[in-house]
């Protein structure tokens, strides 16, 4: 029998329906502080993957509370590893006082996807991942500037795909300003799950296919429609 990706999400952004996503996901990537969290939110969260035994990992970010991580940011790169650096360190405390261990690690937003397309960056990231964490899985999107470097690394890696987000043809995401770039209803979500699982593509925005193979497949906790499409989502593709 074919082996399904994993189903993600990213989590601890003080979004109020988690103890509905928790039973039907397999990893929780969990805001660490950089463009949401503290100690009460992720430890709120931890309480529920204990509880729903969940994988979890940190998602760190540009340190920027006020864009929720969203704009790109020019920042030293000493600076910059220091932030994610605090970031991972107070989630993995938290995590291992919880009895979790870390998971992985994922990169958010804006930094998620300046490291994929900016291979300074991602040059600059994967260092960093092998200097501090080189045992900890990382996800990435498929063919990025930041997977070429981890694989050069020999780092751990998950290839990450978006199951509610668009892609254009360099398999960077469409961006969030274009209409329709997010999907928010299993009606527009299914066939492009349906494409990527049992075809091995996805199609991008200009009708381009896209082949490819995810290990991990991505739900973002703030989907305004993911408390609808999510529990049927599970059931129709992974039960």
């Amino acid at each position: 029998m074919k082996k399904l990706p994993d189903i993600n999400c990213d989590l601890g952004e003080g979004m109020p329906h988690e103890k509905i996503i928790f039973p039907l996901i397999d990893a929780a990537s969990i805001a660490c502080g950089g463009h949401y969290g503290d100690e009460n939110t992720i430890n709120e969260s931890l309480t529920l993957a204990l509880e729903y035994k969940t994988k979890v990992g940190a998602h760190p970010s540009y340190p920027d509370l006020k864009n929720f991580g969203r704009k790109s940011m020019k920042i030293p790169e000493k600076d910059l590893q220091k932030s994610i650096l605090i970031q991972i360190l107070k989630f993995e405390q938290l995590a291992e006082k919880s009895g979790l261990p870390m998971d992985h690690i994922k990169f958010h937003g804006a930094l998620y996807n300046d490291a994929a397309a900016n291979p300074e960056l991602a040059d600059s990231l994967s260092d960093f991942i092998a200097s501090y964490f080189h045992n900890t899985t990382l996800f990435t999107s498929p063919h990025s500037q930041l997977q070429k470097f981890a694989i050069q690394k020999g780092l751990k890696l998950k290839t990450e795909v978006f199951g509610d987000r668009r892609y254009q043809e360099n398999f960077q995401l469409v961006p969030r300003s274009v209409f329709g770039s997010h999907m928010i209803s299993e009606a527009e979500i299914s066939p492009q799950l349906e494409s990527l699982l049992e075809k091995g593509f996805l199609i991008s925005e200009s009708g381009k296919k896209l082949h490819l193979k995810a290990d991990t497949i991505c739900f973002h906790g703030d989907n305004p429609g993911i408390s609808d499409f999510l529990p049927s989502i599970r059931e129709k593709f992974w039960s």
